[in-house]
């Protein structure tokens, strides 16, 4: 236990053999249960969690996915079995071991003490980020950051890739686990889905870990475009539920027009640009709608934005 609360951590794993050891043997004391979730590896990680089971006596559990499932599924399966069990922080770590279990204590406090509800890492506060983290995996978290702030409405938030987490029950009671995010967008989706219920949300400050051994499947940019994707859809399901549905506020209707007049600005730059090649004369017309649409457009999109700041500024 941890200052009187029970701590499990979650561990999805997809061919971890080399790695998964480490992870289990690294785990801090004050961890009451390991819950290992084997997503169907085609290696020996199973055999050697299993080597461990009986050392640790009840402490590690193994669950094996009969079917491959995806990160997000193994993790939303270790999360209904510690709701199922009533355990009061969940951590999420990987099997890869790029994790620091020294900074767990950080990640339980704020949700143990009720500051927050669910605390996250983020890399990318230490000096060392942009040296230790590979150029692509930097550049890419940074712009699928700045896309969940917008789609989740978290904008304190930033390193929406991070896996390291950790999460109070009453976060597990309220979401529908069964509709996770089953890949690597997870992260992403329980951020919005998050918000839709109020929950705040804290950064923690993280030390990125990498060169140990590990080897990622992830292919960097169709990761990006896929996570891009599924965020725009979040993006208007959240503004569905959480401003139409559950409660109204205006900004839907300076987003809805900011859309609607950066999208008619399209085809009157097409238009301009025509004319202007065709015939060598800006037509003033068509310059000033455009210039119309542009700026109204972006200052609606911005009031937009300021007001979802305004209503979410708690939440952290």
């Amino acid at each position: 236990m941890y200052k009187g609360k029970t701590i499990c951590v979650v561990v999805p794993a997809y061919n971890e053999e080399k790695l998964i050891g480490r992870v289990i043997e690294t785990m801090p004391d004050f961890v009451d249960k390991i819950v290992i979730v084997d997503d169907v590896s085609k290696d020996n990680t199973v055999k050697v969690v299993k080597r461990y089971e009986n050392p640790l006596e009840g402490r590690l559990i193994l669950i094996e996915h009969e079917k491959n499932k995806g990160v997000g599924g193994a993790i939303a399966t270790g999360y209904k079995w510690a709701r199922d069990n009533r355990i009061d922080v969940s951590v999420v770590m990987a099997g890869d071991a790029q994790m620091n279990p020294a900074d767990l204590p950080n990640f339980l406090d704020p949700v143990v003490g009720n500051e927050v509800d669910y605390t996250k890492g983020n890399r990318l506060f230490t000096g060392d980020a942009f040296r230790v983290i590979p150029k692509s995996r930097y550049f890419g978290n940074s712009a699928l950051s700045l896309l969940t702030k917008i789609a989740s409405g978290y904008w304190h938030i930033a390193d929406s890739q991070s896996g390291y987490t950790a999460t109070s029950l009453k976060v597990l009671q309220s979401l529908d686990l069964d509709r996770i995010y089953k890949r690597f967008g997870m992260p992403n989706d329980i951020l919005v889905k998050l918000n839709i219920y109020n929950f705040r949300v804290r950064d923690i400050p993280t030390t990125p870990v990498y060169n140990i051994g590990e080897k990622s499947g992830i292919k960097i940019w169709k990761v990006i475009f896929s996570i891009s994707f599924l965020l725009v859809k979040r993006f208007f399901w959240r503004m569905k539920e959480k401003y139409v549905i559950r409660d109204f506020h205006p900004l839907v209707f300076f987003y809805g027009l900011a859309f609607m007049l950066l999208t008619l600005s399209l085809p009157l730059l097409g238009r301009l640009i025509y004319v202007w090649i065709t015939t060598g004369n800006i037509p003033k017309v068509n310059a000033l709608a455009l210039m119309f649409a542009l700026i109204a457009g972006l200052q609606s999109l911005f009031f937009a934005m300021w007001f979802d700041m305004e209503y979410n500024k708690d939440l952290k």
